[in-house]
């Protein structure tokens, strides 16, 4: 039976209504403080899935007037899916952390961009007008589930020669970027990194970085219960002559130490996304909005090298140049990959623009929870910068990928500060 043309017409300006793009915002974000893996860490007896479910509880409890039921889904983030970071994690913390069992979720895994992706993959369905209220995020326990715990990478990957086969250990990447770079030298990536400890400390001590924390619960059986208020990594009294003498353990000789690159951490972040329009209906903070976001792919055995293409093809998209962008939000995998992209777009080492509040090099880098962690400072960044209009986030990612986020400050006047 035919149906008549009226009727299809109406059909036609419904599903054209449902699918015009709209403004996503970043409305809030948080995290708990990060702790240092292994036996000794404070998150040593944790479980990873009740880490993300304290963030999602206290966005929950931070944004009263957000009604839950009106969360379109749960993205979060795991390196590694396996134990207190499986069972489809986005589902589960959903119900532990008390959301209606409407409220749907999912996991996602891009490495160390897994919390960046849930944020970009949330904002496309917000975008194309089938969400209106996401909350993304990721966790990374890395105490018990370590990088590449349990992985059988196939053969082919080295027998056909399809990556280098130090394309498979960060550390050795990074080492190769040094190659390529023979200008970035040890000792800049040492005064780098303390730098990066410095800034966080006076960040640290200014009460910036408590503000985007939650504080968790911990238990160890020996002491007993804790709670964690600050995170754990972070090392202020740090020098240079304390870096010279660290160990390169990824090549004699070689540049990359414990004291220029991220350590080895635990920790969950969490993020609520939304249509501009969901969020203003609601009286929900816009934090800054998202201006675009892009995904590139590089040589895995130099995969520190990857947020350089990935911006460059942000920049283009968006019609924006690299001297638009007021501030950065770089993730510190390594020193040396900060300092590549950096040197790419003429960039002085110590700009101010840079990483603001430190780095993970100094708080740590949970590996999959690390995107949202940026987005959480710029977000607070644009708070005191009414000065700035663009800001980027932007990070290495393993197997030879690099990401990038482009926002625009809802605090813009204009004014130079």
């Amino acid at each position: 039976m035919f149906q008549p043309i009226a009727q299809l017409h109406q059909e036609e300006h419904r599903v054209a209504s449902t699918t015009n793009s709209r403004s996503v915002v970043f409305v809030d974000g948080i995290r708990t403080p990060f702790g240092r893996a292994g036996k000794k860490g404070i998150y040593a007896e944790t479980r990873a899935d009740d880490l993300i479910v304290n963030c999602i509880r206290e966005l929950v409890r931070r944004n009263p007037q957000m009604p839950t039921d009106r969360i379109d889904d749960v993205a979060i983030a795991a390196t590694t899916q396996t134990g207190d970071q499986g069972l489809t994690i986005g589902r589960s913390a959903a119900i532990l952390a008390g959301l209606p069992e409407t409220v749907p979720g999912y996991a996602i895994d891009r490495m160390c961009a897994g919390a960046m992706t849930s944020v970009t993959t949330t904002a496309g369905a917000i975008g194309f007008g089938q969400y209106d209220l996401a909350i993304a995020g990721g966790v990374e326990h890395m105490g018990r589930h370590p990088m590449g715990e349990g992985v059988d990478p196939n053969p082919r990957f080295l027998a056909d020669k399809l990556v280098d086969p130090s394309a498979l250990v960060m550390g050795n990447t990074a080492e190769n970027l040094h190659d390529r770079f023979p200008t970035i030298t040890k000792d800049r990536t040492d005064a780098y990194a303390i730098g990066s400890q410095q800034k966080y400390e006076a960040a640290r001590a200014a009460g910036k970085i408590a503000q985007t924390l939650v504080p968790s619960a911990t238990r160890h059986a020996e002491t007993g219960w804790g709670y964690a208020t600050a995170d754990e990594p972070p090392r202020p009294a740090t020098t240079l002559e304390d870096l010279a003498n660290l160990k390169t353990p990824f090549r004699t000789g070689g540049r990359i130490t414990a004291g220029n690159a991220a350590g080895l951490n635990d920790g969950a972040t969490a993020a609520i996304i939304a249509g501009e329009d969901t969020a203003t209906e609601l009286g929900l903070p816009i934090g800054m909005r998202m201006v675009g976001y892009s995904f590139k792919g590089v040589d895995p055995a130099v995969m520190g090298i990857g947020p350089v293409p990935a911006t460059e093809k942000l920049l283009a998209r968006t019609g924006l140049s690299i001297n638009d962008i007021g501030l950065f939000e770089i993730n510190e995998a390594f020193a040396v990959q900060v300092l590549a992209f950096l040197e790419h777009f003429g960039i002085a080492d110590d700009d101010p623009r840079v990483n603001p509040w430190g780095g993970a090099i100094a708080c740590g880098h949970p590996l999959a929870s690390s995107g949202v962690r940026l987005m959480t400072q710029l977000s607070n960044h644009f708070k005191e910068r009414t000065d700035v209009r663009y800001g980027l986030t932007t990070m290495c990612i393993g197997m030879g990928m690099g990401g990038s986020v482009i926002w625009e400050n809802p605090n813009y006047t204009g004014e130079k500060a």
